[in-house]
């Protein structure tokens, strides 16, 4: 069973008297495990398809499954659920809170929620993700404190820190130079083999298209192309 699955999904937003047609009919599925770029240029859908994935926005028409689940079929309570316990998020703007510590940054998805983990297990958890992502040396310092690349390093931890089977990762080097977007994109590469994670990138960064196993490219809201490297062709 596929972990994702689009099937003729469309996304329309009004602008003013007219409407943005932003995605125009898109299906396709993700396996278990997969490392995907939906690669394609601004105003794309990019961004649009991955939102919709993650429960943040909703289709206009068509249909997302999850995990085996119809979002359409969920209700608020349940979205949240989901979107918690399955999906990571990682932003090109990073979205770390100012007054928290590095540590606090990662450990905060895990005091969500009903099931807290114990506190020796998160701490192990939490500096266990630190050791991987090269912050170690940081813990105690505040996002202003960190350089672009070491934000980002934060924004993967926090990301994997409820183990999330899948992560949607949104222009996650937009705003980074291209040393520091090859050690990123080879962090989540790891991750992805290590554990498992099912990795989405929105992107434009040939980079990431470079090294992902199944490659999307979308054009004004439409799939262009598709692709996989471990079969002969593409679509």
């Amino acid at each position: 069973m596929a972990i994702v699955s689009l099937k003729n999904v469309k996304k329309t937003y009004p602008l003013g008297k007219t409407e943005v047609k932003a995605v125009r009919g898109v299906s396709f599925d993700i396996a278990r495990g997969d490392f995907i770029s939906i690669a394609g240029p601004s105003g794309s859908g990019k961004s649009t398809i991955l939102n919709m994935i993650g429960c943040i926005d909703v289709p206009t028409e068509g249909t997302v499954e999850l995990n085996g689940h119809l979002t359409s079929d969920l209700n608020d309570r349940e979205i949240t659920r989901l979107r918690h316990k399955f999906v990571g998020f990682i932003f090109q703007s990073f979205n770390l809170i100012p007054v928290l510590t590095v540590y606090e940054n990662i450990e905060f998805p895990l005091l969500l929620g009903k099931n807290v983990p114990a506190s020796p297990e998160r701490k192990d958890w939490v500096n266990y993700l630190m050791d991987e992502v090269g912050l170690k040396d940081w813990t105690k310092h505040r996002p202003n404190e960190l350089s672009g690349g070491q934000r980002q390093r934060v924004a993967i931890a926090r990301a994997l820190v409820t183990k999330p089977e899948l992560v949607l990762a949104d222009e996650p080097t937009a705003n980074l130079d291209s040393e520091t977007s090859e050690a990123i994109i080879g962090l989540m590469k790891k991750v992805n083999q290590d554990m498992g994670t099912t990795f989405i990138f929105s992107t434009h960064d040939p980079t990431i298209v470079d090294l992902a196993e199944h490659i999307i490219r979308l054009r004004d809201g439409l799939i262009d192309s598709e692709y996989r490297r471990d079969t002969e062709g593409g679509r």
